[in-house]
This record gives structure tokens, C-alpha cells and sequence, in this order.
């Protein structure tokens, strides 16, 4: 398989009990498949030992780059920044809860070729009821509001060329980033690719996403960029 220069990041928020393994995930793989390589962590203002954990952790490697928002930006916020600050060819992130198995970039390198962008889909969600529904009924209002059509519209298993990533404005700062992302680079002709990637239980920490309040946040920031986008036609 051919080798790429990777940048590899990690949106986390209050994640003290996953960050160290997360990491030491991504090197397992990155080392392995990449010719070279970084991990950047973006801690979202977490109020644990997220950030300090990382922080000693880079001090053994210098390929990982700890960063910190002083204040919570949100989930679109902290891919803002990873995005912003990466700096290899190829730009991969995921969740840092230890939910998906960084092995299984792997399955999506060798589309990055033919394809712009390729992004994961979980075969079988491991969340509470409400997350998987709030995830289904997501993913259908963004096809509906947006037109885009793919499976699992939020898997946070995507890998890009970073030029592509660089050609678009991203604007979100909550949920709606990734229909955002998507409508935008679809819109520009960008090809991509969906591959099925393993789903586990969170094993460390809390979600958030199953939240009425976060719920609520989150179909009003797409219904926002539905009227931004389609609407009044701001197309960046």
C-alpha cells in the first residue's frame, strides 16, 4: 500500500479516562502505514486532565501535538481547529472516545487515490437507544434540507486530502460541521467514498449527544445552514 504523509486528529472533551489509549491507538497504526505522521489532540476546554495527560504523553513523542480552546468551543470548533492546524498531505480524524478502531484507516487509504475524500459508516452502533435514533432522524433531515446522501452523515471515521478541506469555509460550530463539510465539498465536484467501519461501546467517560438540549441545539444550527446555503444561495 502506498504511504502518505498523515494528520491525525482527535476532538476530546472531558476524556482523561480515553485520551491515553486513543493515542497510543493512532501510533500503533500511524507507525505502521505512514510515511510520516502527526497526532494532534484538541482539547475542548475540558475541565479534567484531558489536556495533561496529553501534554506528557507528547513529551515522549514529539510527533503529538497537544492543543487547548481556554473556553468549550464545541464539537464543530475543535474540527475547526484540527483542520486549521494540520499539516500533512492527508487529514484523518476521529473521536477520541475509544468508539472506533484507528486500525481500520487502513480500509479507507487505499480509496484516497481514486477518490477525494472517504468516509466510515458504522456497520452497528454501539450507543444508547435515543443517540442511535437522534442519529438516524439526523441524518434524514440533512438529506432532506441539504441533499446530502450518504448513510451515516456524523461516523467520525473521515479521511480527506487536506487541499480539499483548505477550498471550503467551514462555519459550525456544533453538529451541524459535518453536513456542512460534506454539502460544501460535494457542491465543489468533490468525489468521495463510504466504507463500513466497526462501531464499540464507550467503555471511559460520558456522551453528551443524547442530550434534549444538545438535541435541540443541533436541528437549529442545521436549520440555519439549510437557510444560509440553500436559501439564500452563500456559497463559499
Amino acid at each position: 500500500m502506498k504511504k502518505y504523509t498523515i494528520s491525525f486528529f482527535y476532538p476530546m472533551y472531558n476524556e482523561e479516562g480515553n485520551v491515553k489509549e486513543a493515542i497510543k491507538r493512532a501510533e500503533e497504526v500511524l507507525e505502521r502505514i505512514a510515511q510520516d505522521y502527526e497526532i494532534i489532540v484538541v482539547d475542548d476546554g475540558s475541565k479534567d486532565k484531558t489536556f495533561e495527560i496529553a501534554k506528557k504523553e507528547a513529551e515522549r513523542n514529539p510527533k503529538i501535538r497537544p492543543i487547548r480552546h481556554e473556553k468549550n468551543k464545541g464539537y464543530g470548533g475543535a474540527l475547526q481547529t484540527g483542520f486549521r492546524e494540520s499539516k500533512m498531505e492527508l487529514v484523518f480524524f476521529t473521536d477520541g472516545d475509544n468508539q472506533f478502531d484507528p486500525k481500520e484507516l487502513e480500509l479507507l487509504l487505499p480509496y484516497i487515490d481514486e477518490y477525494d475524500f472517504v468516509i466510515g459508516y458504522r456497520i452497528d452502533r454501539k450507543d444508547p437507544f435515543l443517540r442511535k435514533l437522534f442519529g438516524k432522524g439526523w441524518t434524514l433531515v440533512t438529506r432532506i434540507l441539504l441533499g446530502v446522501k450518504v448513510k451515516d452523515i456524523d461516523c467520525a471515521f473521515k479521511l480527506f486530502k487536506r487541499d480539499i478541506v483548505k477550498d471550503i469555509t467551514i462555519e459550525s460550530h456544533g453538529a451541524a460541521i459535518n453536513p456542512e463539510i460534506m454539502f460544501k465539498l460535494i457542491r465543489k465536484g468533490y468525489r468521495f467514498k463510504e466504507i463500513g467501519v466497526h462501531h464499540f461501546p464507550r467503555k471511559e467517560g460520558k456522551q453528551t449527544g443524547a442530550n434534549i438540549k444538545v438535541i435541540l441545539r443541533a436541528f437549529k444550527e442545521i436549520l440555519k445552514l439549510w437557510w444560509r446555503e440553500r436559501i439564500l444561495g452563500r456559497g463559499r
